[in-house]
């Protein structure tokens, strides 16, 4: 099973550019065509947050028309950037999205289980994961403890390096560790928000941190430095599942450029 991810797409309402002068729309537009290039195709393609850059009704209807030229599954995740409710309302046919409330779900419709967790925290840039969501997630993965199981979600629990990224991880990580420590079958964390290929081991699960199609936090660990907004090649992350070995079989994770 092969799972594209791609993040931080930032759309805008039509001919206005993030920053000064990315322009998101073209470059997510370049990223579409890339991906309904690979060969084989994908089997899915999740978009992990930070979906449109000020969660309007005008650019997710931009968005949308963006997204049009997929033919293969495709499954949303809020970001920090996004509107729940906005978003919902834009992607009513997108039946795994619920109704009210946190935007979590699981997709059982492959192999390899998509199990989707909500991090935003409305008017705040950093993240977290409500208590309500992690008793959800724990029902949720011990319902199938022998699925292979992919999680999607958008702020990183880890510490980067950035430090101006890190300030606006999800910050109770520790407690989602816990959670996750009680199911052997979580092979990956998917995540975004950092705008660069990030990768690491936490608490024994391999993480990584999927780079945006159009625009890229500036690599700076020196401690207090606020880091730039720089146009490097854009990308997204091919996840590639196997069955076997048993019993969750294995993943990896490519970086491929656009």
């Amino acid at each position: 099973m092969i799972v594209v991810q791609v993040t931080d797409t930032h759309i805008t309402s039509p001919g206005d550019l993030v920053s000064g002068g990315v322009d998101t729309a073209a470059a997510l537009k370049r990223c579409v065509a890339h991906v309904m290039a690979l060969d084989p195709a994908p089997d899915a393609v999740v978009i992990s947050g930070d979906l449109v850059n000020n969660g309007r009704s005008e650019e997710y209807n931009h968005l949308r028309e963006l997204l049009s030229p997929l033919r293969v599954p495709l499954y949303l995740l809020p970001g920090n950037h996004d509107d729940r409710d906005v978003l919902r309302k834009a992607f009513t046919d997108h039946d795994y999205l619920p109704r009210d409330g946190l935007l979590n779900y699981v997709i059982e419709d492959f192999a390899l289980r998509i199990v989707a967790v909500d991090t935003v925290v409305a008017g705040a840039e950093h993240g977290d994961v409500a208590e309500s969501a992690l008793r959800w997630l724990d029902d949720r993965l011990g319902e199938d403890g022998d699925r292979p199981t992919l999680i999607c979600l958008h702020h990183p629990p880890f510490l980067t390096g950035i430090e101006r990224m890190d300030e606006s991880r999800c910050r109770n990580g520790e407690r989602l560790a816990e959670v996750l420590g009680r199911h052997r079958q979580v092979l990956r964390i998917a995540c975004g928000h950092i705008h660069r290929s990030v990768q690491t081991c936490w608490h024994r699960i391999p993480v990584s941190v999927a780079p945006s199609p159009s625009h890229a936090v500036e690599l700076v660990l020196r401690p207090q430095t606020r880091p730039g907004i720089v146009l490097e090649h854009g990308a997204c992350h091919v996840h590639l599942w196997r069955p076997d070995p048993d019993p969750f079989g294995s993943m990896v994770t490519h970086i491929s450029y656009i």
